[in-house]
């Protein structure tokens, strides 16, 4: 088994190498945009651009000691906030990988089947479906850092990294934005004892 710093370089020197990094790294980049977006096939569009991105700038990515994953995790955070603001507009496709530098996934990884199981699975609970409405409700910069913090586990040294904020800075916005979250969830529940919450305002993710 090759380390990931092995990884990296032998795929920047030859790009169809680059499958064994995407393998290893799909299953968590994938899960975090899904929880995030709430849709399969917005999840997909926007993991394809996220590894997209991450193979054109492999050439010129530079190791560092840290996590290959916190750099796609800073690319990902970027495409699904560019994601609310174009709102599907110009989306890539997991072709484009191929077509560009002859890679594709491993036959075994049935992406869309992986997608939707996991969608799926998020779905059975409706309090995560109502805590992930409330969340995409607060402000893009708190909604990230408690995305990596309580759906990725992601630690704080890492969050760091990712967001490019310093650690107080992300203390304090996991603390605001938690405070912000546990707030709303409270109203919301509260709701639902005396009337029935509307769909768009609670599950407007199955819609």
């Amino acid at each position: 088994m090759l380390n990931e710093q092995e990884l990296i370089a032998r795929a920047q020197a030859d790009p169809p190498a680059f499958g064994e990094l995407y393998d290893q790294t799909y299953p968590k980049i994938s899960n975090y945009i899904l929880r995030r977006v709430g849709e399969v096939a917005v999840a997909q569009d926007l993991t394809a651009e996220v590894y997209i991105k991450a193979m054109r700038g492999l050439p010129r990515y530079q190791w560092r000691g840290l996590p290959f994953t916190a750099w796609l995790y800073r690319i990902a955070a970027n495409e699904i906030a560019g994601y609310f603001r174009r709102q599907h507009h110009g989306l890539l496709s997991l072709e484009a990988l191929y077509e560009e530098h002859q890679f594709e996934p491993a036959a075994e990884l049935d992406l869309e089947r992986e997608l939707i199981e996991r969608q799926q699975q998020a779905e059975r609970y409706a309090d995560f479906r109502l805590v992930r409405d409330l969340l995409q409700r607060l402000p893009a910069k708190y909604q990230e850092v408690l995305a990596l913090r309580y759906f990725e586990q992601q630690p704080l040294a890492d969050i760091v990294i990712i967001t490019g904020k310093n650690l107080n800075t992300v203390k304090s916005l996991l603390m605001r934005g938690l405070q912000r979250l546990r707030t709303e969830y409270n109203t919301a529940k509260t709701a639902t004892q005396t009337q029935p919450l509307a769909p768009s305002r609670v599950i407007e993710a199955e819609e």
